[in-house]
């Protein structure tokens, strides 16, 4: 799946995570286990993941999950319905980062593997409003570039146009409880 690792956006995730949320939490991370999991492990976070099910027809282990904390690295732009897997989270806190929109690329698309393709390409705003739609309120939020060594416009670009967003939210209290 992995044939490189991307350092830098392990490097301001970890430290987006570990500002946020504290190693005796437990953590499920939605999708399966993988190269950053081993980061997080390696960092005394607890964490769970899903075992690969499709989340938009099975949230079941998100449901039955009491890990008091949610995280969701680069998942919701492969969903067709995030809003359904957001609503079904137990948890009252959430990391969750996606990879940005960029008006001069397409939407991703690997031709070999059905998983590998993004169903949204989200820009920040459309990203905060569906957590608010789903009940999270954003309590921080960092974005970040990713620039490449690549000679061209698209390249250039990427030196200053942010194309990870990252999240922190908590579940918004129903007034009616």
């Amino acid at each position: 799946m992995y044939k490189y690792f991307p350092h830098k956006r392990y490097k301001h995730t970890l430290e987006f995570l570990e500002s946020h949320i504290s190693t005796k939490e437990t953590i499920l991370d939605l999708g399966v286990e993988n190269p950053f999991t081993k980061v997080m492990k390696d960092h005394n976070f607890k964490v769970e993941n899903t075992k690969g099910e499709d989340l938009d027809f099975d949230t079941s282990t998100i449901e039955n999950s009491n890990a008091t904390v949610v995280t969701a690295f680069e998942i919701f732009e492969h969903l067709l319905s995030p809003l359904t897997v957001l609503k079904s989270i137990q948890a009252d806190k959430l990391v969750a980062s996606i990879p940005m929109r960029l008006w001069f690329s397409p939407a991703y698309r690997s031709k070999t593997d059905m998983w590998d393709r993004h169903y949204h390409e989200f820009e920040d705003w459309q990203f905060d409003w569906l957590l608010e739609k789903a009940g999270w309120k954003i309590i921080a939020s960092k974005k970040w570039t990713n620039p490449t060594k690549k000679i061209g416009i698209r390249p250039i670009l990427r030196w200053f146009t942010p194309r990870y967003y990252i999240v922190y939210a908590e579940r918004i209290k129903n007034t009616k409880d």
